[in-house]
């Protein structure tokens, strides 16, 4: 159990958890909600909402999404990638519903089949893909990532700049990404991938985390870096 009370998965011989130590729920709600969701859609734009999540894990990140979704009236698509799912049992231990309610929310997402996309509510529709992100393949552009893969010292081959290409890619003009890791070489790998970075406050217990955007294509053809740094402060 993590220090906000909520549940996470520990894997002792990764040496890592699901979630934050200090808040598995207040983490999600910070980096995914508050600085991806809520900034994406405070933006002026008419696209709808697509979003892909790296790393399903314990679907809380999905849960939370779903919630908003019907609280604010908002039509979500929502992608969601892992190889290693957890099994129904690890799920119904979960306690998520105990803090946020929605339980029949939280029990379709978790019954939902893998590979096919499913109704969950009439504002979110949710396919969960058992694959890993590097063998992932689509035609589809996401207007945000929620990149929630486990930290570089246990997954070092998925914070690499050719990663960050490929969701570079995946992302549609003025699409975002946030993840809660700011290390340094994770930061310049999404630069050199063709991001626009900042540093934004860490969720409880984390100094610091990142999002992501795809530059303005209005930008094109300047005397700019494909990526940059933005360093003012939130």
């Amino acid at each position: 159990m993590s220090r906000d009370g909520s549940h996470t998965i520990e894997i002792p011989e990764m040496s890592v958890t699901y979630h934050s130590i200090h808040g598995a729920i207040q983490e999600s709600m910070h980096v995914f909600i508050k600085e991806g969701l809520h900034y994406l859609i405070n933006q002026p734009s008419n696209q709808p909402i697509n979003i892909l999540e790296m790393g399903f894990g314990t679907g809380l990140n999905a849960f939370l999404t779903a919630i908003k979704a019907e609280t604010k009236n908002i039509k979500i698509q929502y992608t969601a990638i892992e190889q290693f799912p957890i099994t129904t049992t690890q799920a119904d231990k979960l306690n998520y519903v105990e803090h946020l309610g929605h339980k029949e929310i939280f029990e379709k997402i978790h019954s939902a089949p893998w590979d096919e996309e499913i109704i969950i509510t009439n504002n979110f529709k949710l396919k969960k893909e058992n694959t890993n992100l590097l063998n992932h393949s689509t035609s589809q552009q996401f207007s945000l990532i929620y990149y929630d893969a486990f930290a570089p010292s246990a997954q070092p081959e998925l914070w690499t700049k050719e990663v960050f290409e490929k969701l570079y890619s995946m992302l549609s003009p003025h699409g975002i990404l946030v993840t809660y890791c700011s290390k340094g070489d994770v930061r310049r790998a999404m630069i050199a991938a063709g991001f626009n970075v900042k540093k934004l406050p860490g969720a409880p217990g984390k100094r610091e985390m990142l999002r992501a955007a795809h530059p303005d294509p209005a930008l094109a053809g300047q005397a700019l870096p494909k990526g940059k740094a933005i360093n003012t402060k939130p």
